[in-house]
């Protein structure tokens, strides 16, 4: 794999190209928003009309797990994180950058020990393709979801966890934001470790099957998303659903 340059600060270490790949995410996903809503018309073109399609889509999402009435308060989020998640995973996909280091960078975490094994420094690639950042989302979903629970009805929200099944509920708490996590960074992760196998490799046996697969690491792309929001939007609604 390649190299990734990281920094220190207060202890901690930061990955840049999961900072740059999560910031350029935002603000694609800003400027898509900003572009789409000027100059609005009756009879969407453009991107406009892709723009409202996702709303339906997202729509479509949280009418799934809520009520009509309830779906509307989460539209919004819903169409944030489905549109956050697309873009993150289709950057390493189309937009995956990579540059040679001529020489070891100790102050990015580039040692002449890892200088020595592999020159190449990974700038840009998904976010999602980071652990951190896919279960940095799913713990904020999981959070958001009790935080809900609690705010809907603290009274059904504690006698969920006080029955003789309450362990059981408890670790399946637990259990939620991994597997949600999880799904999401394997698929992403598998899929840009295949197009760097594939990209080193001789170009006539490369061609073609890179092309295919870059492809379809699109489509797995989106339906990752697409899945991944599902199951925000279930595990929220399995709080704040009245027959919860």
């Amino acid at each position: 794999m390649e190299l990734t340059p990281k920094v220190e600060f207060l202890g901690a270490t930061f990955d840049l190209s999961v900072i740059i790949g999560s910031l350029l995410t935002a603000v694609i996903v800003f400027v898509i928003s900003i572009l789409a809503t000027r100059g609005r018309k009756m009879v969407p073109t453009g991107l406009q009309n892709i723009v409202e399609m996702i709303i339906d889509f997202s729509r479509s999402i949280t009418r799934m797990s809520f009520s009509h009435k309830d779906a509307e308060k989460y539209l919004a989020f819903t169409f944030t994180l489905f549109l956050f998640i697309f873009v993150a995973n289709q950057m390493g996909v189309i937009m995956m950058v990579s540059a040679e280091a001529t020489a070891p960078i100790p102050e990015l975490g580039i040692t002449a020990e890892l200088w020595a094994k592999e020159q190449s420094v990974a700038w840009l690639k998904s976010p999602t393709a980071d652990l951190s950042v896919a279960f940095t989302m799913a713990i904020a979903i999981a959070l958001f979801a009790n935080f809900m629970g609690i705010r809907k009805s603290f009274k059904n929200y504690v006698k969920h966890f006080i029955n003789p099944l309450g362990p059981i509920h408890v670790i399946e708490e637990f259990s939620k934001p991994v597997t949600h996590a999880m799904r999401l960074w394997a698929n992403i992760f598998a899929g840009e470790v295949l197009i760097l196998i594939m990209l080193e490799a001789p170009k006539y046996i490369s061609g073609v099957p890179l092309l295919v697969w870059i492809g379809f690491s699109v489509f797995v792309g989106a339906i990752q998303a697409y899945i991944f929001t599902v199951l925000a939007n279930v595990f929220i609604a399995q709080k704040v659903n009245s027959d919860h």
